[in-house]
């Protein structure tokens, strides 16, 4: 059987307020990179939290023969991470202590893990953070914090790896270097990707399959071709925009006006 990612009928809101009412998507497969955009209030952050189970939710979320919504918190943690768009603030642990203690509050699933700090360390050398590993992380900058988070996230090696604008504390060479490590990574662990991102651009550059979402229900799904469109543009963020490859092939959005 597939290890794909389904969600089927998924209604979740805050405080009695629905905010998805029946959403469904098509599977997210191993290795697949899937961007999450939308205008503000679209539901983006609301179906993160809600498939990372943070958020009570109804319908159907299957990983494969597993329904992830039948098992508490702690168990889903075993296959999906969450990374949020803050860390908690006043964190006086080192940035490699921090790693070790995420890896430690849940069970990875790679049986060849290895030491923990080795593990740990060998993921800050991967997002070029080796130099901050003693550093504590109250004394970090914004961009710094927002990248430890990412390690964080990766450290355990999750089959769903779940991301809330990972990007939008990071100047222009941080936030390349996280989607090209972001999908990198998912093509060598066969690790599915489901990211928040307001940046259009980069949705269509990192991304295999892009969801656009509006008022809480899926205006567009497929490939970055066919989901960032002038008339998607013009009916999800009321814009008019053209749509055009750039000379390396990467899709352009230029905004021309407000509709």
């Amino acid at each position: 059987m597939s290890e794909g990612l389904r969600v089927t009928g998924l209604s979740a809101g805050y405080q009695g307020r629905l905010v998805l009412r029946d959403l469904s998507l098509e599977e997210a497969v191993p290795g697949q990179v899937v961007s999450l955009i939308g205008p503000n209030a679209a539901g983006k952050s609301t179906l993160l939290r809600a498939l990372a189970s943070l958020l009570p939710a109804r319908g159907s979320v299957t990983l494969g023969p597993r329904e992830l919504t039948d098992l508490s918190l702690a168990e889903r943690a075993r296959w999906v991470t969450y990374m949020p768009q803050t860390l908690p603030q006043g964190v006086a642990l080192t940035v490699l202590e921090t790693l070790v203690s995420a890896l430690r509050a849940s069970p990875v699933q790679d049986a060849d893990a290895g030491d923990d700090a080795d593990r740990a360390l060998a993921v800050l050398e991967r997002l070029d953070l080796a130099a901050l590993a003693m550093r504590r992380l109250d004394q970090l900058s914004g961009g710094q914090k927002q990248l430890v988070s990412l390690a964080q996230a990766l450290v355990r090696g999750p089959r769903v790896l779940l991301l809330d604008e990972p990007t939008s504390a990071l100047d222009l060479r941080h936030q390349l270097q996280v989607l090209k490590a972001v999908r990198e990574l998912a093509r060598e662990r066969g690790m599915i990707v489901i990211m928040v991102l307001h940046d259009l651009h980069a949705a269509a550059r990192a991304s295999d399959r892009v969801v656009v979402l509006s008022d809480g229900a899926v205006a567009a799904d497929g490939t970055p071709v066919q989901a960032i469109t002038p008339a998607i543009l013009a009916q999800v963020y009321q814009v008019r925009a053209r749509v055009e490859p750039c000379a390396q092939g990467s899709l352009q959005v230029i905004v021309d006006d407000v509709l």
